[in-house]
């Protein structure tokens, strides 16, 4: 879904108009989410480490616009790059598959 499709699907839900296909926008927003959680985790641990995005990039083999895409939440690694990542910023990777009723 495009960011056209997004604002008139959205302006029609203001407008108490039924949309259909809500999970497949549902699934786009909650992954969107994700993004902008990892983006934020790997941020947060840049700065503590007090390195710049350039320094990041070249610790893990990657360039300092990949960084900003995955910090901005632009971009979902893969799992080997996770890693490359988790290494880079000293920190271990942890997956965590939660039941959806349990709280975390």
């Amino acid at each position: 879904m495009n960011h056209s499709q997004w604002r008139t699907r959205r302006a029609r839900q203001l407008l108490g108009e039924t949309v259909e296909d809500g999970s497949e926008y549902d699934r786009m927003y909650e992954d969107a989410g994700l993004a902008r959680e990892l983006g934020q985790l790997v941020y947060d641990r840049r700065t503590a480490l007090g390195l710049s995005q350039s320094e990041l990039a070249e610790r893990c083999g990657m360039k300092q616009p990949q960084i900003s895409r995955i910090e901005g939440g632009g971009t979902v690694p893969t799992i080997p790059l996770l890693r490359r990542l988790a290494r880079a910023l000293d920190a271990e990777l942890t997956i965590d598959l939660t039941p959806k009723n349990a709280t975390r």
